[in-house]
């Protein structure tokens, strides 16, 4: 990642990279996780713009976010969670961190109960099905997130002894 925080880069990229993962980690040491407070207001400009503002990550460009749509598990609500995700082929993975607290977040329990769904990459809906990744695909994967967003790295380490998972999302 020439310029970036991984190789102690400066400049504009790497004070906002060095910003937005200390900001990240701050709120994950302090318990601070946005959660439902600020998702309404991310997807209504995700949506509005297409897609061209909120589907990056300040400062690391492969932190790409997508609309991942579940459905409650008891509640059965229509809910949508901007999510971080690596592209595998056709298939999209996203992780369940919820910033290293130590339980996992709604929507994966939402996901497993209801898996059949749409996810939203800028203007394009897509069919999916989600499903939990076995160790290898963890295994696989999780570099890749870590490679993206550093912070996931330390979201792992303070979430222990939980192991955060991985989902899965694939077309159908």
């Amino acid at each position: 990642m020439a310029g970036g925080l991984a190789e102690g880069g400066s400049g504009r990229t790497g004070a906002i990279a060095r910003l937005s993962n200390a900001t990240s980690q701050l709120g994950a040491a302090r318990g601070v996780y946005l959660g439902r407070r600020s998702t309404k207001l991310h997807v209504a400009l995700y949506r509005w713009s297409r897609g061209r503002l909120g589907s990056r990550v300040p400062g690391w460009p492969e932190a790409r976010i997508a609309l991942v749509n579940h459905t409650g598990a008891r509640s059965g609500k229509a809910r949508t969670s901007p999510l971080m995700y690596v592209a595998d082929g056709e298939t999209v993975a996203v992780v369940a961190s919820k910033a290293g607290q130590p339980s996992h977040p709604a929507w994966l329990h939402n996901l497993i109960a209801h898996p059949e769904t749409t996810i939203e990459i800028g203007a394009e809906r897509r069919p999916v099905r989600a499903r939990v990744a076995g160790p290898g695909e963890r295994e696989r994967l999780w570099p890749r997130f870590v490679a993206a967003f550093p912070s996931y790295g330390y979201y792992q380490r303070q979430a222990a002894p939980r192991q955060i998972p991985l989902v899965l999302l694939e077309p159908r």
